[in-house]
């Protein structure tokens, strides 16, 4: 019988090339492998055998596929969500956002959401976990996320209270919501990408003309027509771009205060009016 701790660890070595989380991955794959939770490995390895599938699922991450990818899903904030490709895999950066709106609700809930770009469904679902008294909108441009956001919100049985439309930002979208979240591209057309993202996340997702501030300049001029007296809209930023999107938010008329994620950059920025 192959000991499963041994192998964890030979596979970590192999992604310490490719990974900055090696060992890491190589706990995920084999708990997807053997088709129980990460937990459940660490706890007792040693009751377990090494499938004969881990090393293809090793060789698919030396490859630079994402492992969120490989194994199916990836856990954000309370919930766990489908992702594959074509969909922006969520990240621990964005659980900022939901930090800080559950810190400006923490006298009220928020009844609408809004969730602009949602990929996988992931703001929103991941905020009407925290409040299931609330329900939302999210709104993408691509089908295949859509598609992953629907069928994320079934799996976790808020399907009924989850809308999911094709838009553009928040084009064509009526009334206003208590919280408006987004994560839109932000990186520049130029920026170098990790070969992770850069060859299997979709483009549409992450870039953002030569500056990256596309999207916000299209976004941002619309939130005070959709945000409700006392909400508050909570934009992702990347590290370099506070100034300039606290710029835009001031000339939309917006007070913008910030929080910083796990690495002390910039990240969300908070819009009150």
């Amino acid at each position: 019988m192959d000991d499963v701790k041994t192998a964890v660890r030979a596979a970590a070595s192999q992604l310490a090339g490719v990974s900055d989380t090696p060992r890491l991955d190589a706990e995920l794959l084999m708990a997807h492998a053997l088709g129980v939770e990460r937990d459940r490995l660490l706890l007792d390895p040693s009751r377990f055998a090494v499938p004969m599938e881990f090393d293809a699922l090793v060789a698919r991450r030396l490859a630079h596929e994402p492992v969120a990818y490989i194994v199916g899903y990836r856990d954000f904030w309370t919930v766990r969500l489908r992702v594959g490709p074509g969909v922006l895999i969520p990240r621990p950066d964005s659980e900022t956002l939901i930090e800080a709106a559950v810190e400006h609700f923490a006298a009220r809930a928020p009844r609408t959401i809004l969730d602009l770009g949602t990929g996988p469904g992931t703001l929103l679902l991941a905020a009407l976990a925290e409040w299931p008294g609330a329900s939302g909108i999210g709104v993408d441009a691509s089908e295949d996320a859509l598609g992953y956001a629907r069928g994320n919100a079934e799996a976790l049985g808020m399907a009924g209270r989850a809308r999911f439309r094709a838009g553009d930002w928040g084009a064509g979208i009526d009334g206003r919501f208590d919280l408006i979240l987004c994560n839109p591209p932000y990186i520049g057309d130029t920026e170098e990408l990790m070969p992770d993202v850069a060859g299997h996340e979709p483009a549409a997702a992450l870039f953002a003309g030569p500056d990256g501030l596309d999207a916000y300049r299209r976004i941002v001029p619309d939130l005070p027509r959709l945000l409700a007296p006392g909400g508050a809209a909570i934009l992702e930023i990347g590290a370099t771009q506070p100034i300039s999107v606290t710029a835009l938010a001031r000339a939309a008329g917006f007070s913008v205060d910030s929080r910083r994620d796990l690495g002390g950059h910039d990240r969300a920025l908070i819009l009150t009016r």
